[in-house]
């Protein structure tokens, strides 16, 4: 039953991802493209553009898109609750384990090494991503213009993701 494979898949997502929505992404991709093939490469390229313009974290929006495009609305309801089952539990006990214990050298060591895996993991994501959307010249400078936009400008990234909109626009019609 592919509304269960949904759960599942995101459960098992969402257990394993430590440091947020990006980071599950490569995750994601393996689980959703390659193990299940329910959706091919460009199609989860555009949920993640999708998922990235709509408001709340990319992972459990993801997740919604990915489940209605599957499962309709009992899939998305599934698999959303499948993603952030994990870290609902988890919290709640970190929440009252962490307090007592971020003071101990071993907590503190364990995160310190997990905070630069998590960055390999988001540019990892970045990647794989850039290499299912970057396909031309163009889509290239557009890639470049936005980043130089939200690294050195004070730009709004809505008001980036806008002026990209219009470029694809310009340029692709």
């Amino acid at each position: 039953m592919i509304i269960l494979q949904l759960y599942l898949a995101f459960l098992k997502i969402g257990l394993f991802s430590i440091g947020g929505g990006y980071v599950m992404l490569p995750l994601i991709q393996k689980e959703i493209i390659e193990s299940h093939g329910w959706l091919t490469l460009p199609e989860f390229v555009d949920i993640l553009a999708i998922a990235e313009m709509t408001p709340g974290p990319i992972a459990i929006n993801s997740a919604t898109f990915i489940g209605f495009r599957t499962g309709g609305i009992p899939g998305a309801l599934l698999a959303t609750a499948g993603v952030v089952t994990p870290s609902l539990v988890l919290m709640v006990l970190a929440a009252s384990i962490l307090r007592r214990f971020y003071e101990n050298q071993w907590v503190r060591a364990a995160f310190s090494g997990l905070r630069p895996a998590v960055v390999a993991l988001i540019v990892g994501a970045a990647v794989f991503v850039g290499r299912a959307s970057i396909l031309d010249p163009l889509s290239a400078v557009i890639a470049a213009a936005v980043f130089v936009l939200l690294v050195f400008t004070r730009l709004h990234p809505i008001l980036v993701l806008l002026l990209s909109a219009v470029s694809g626009l310009l340029l692709y019609l």
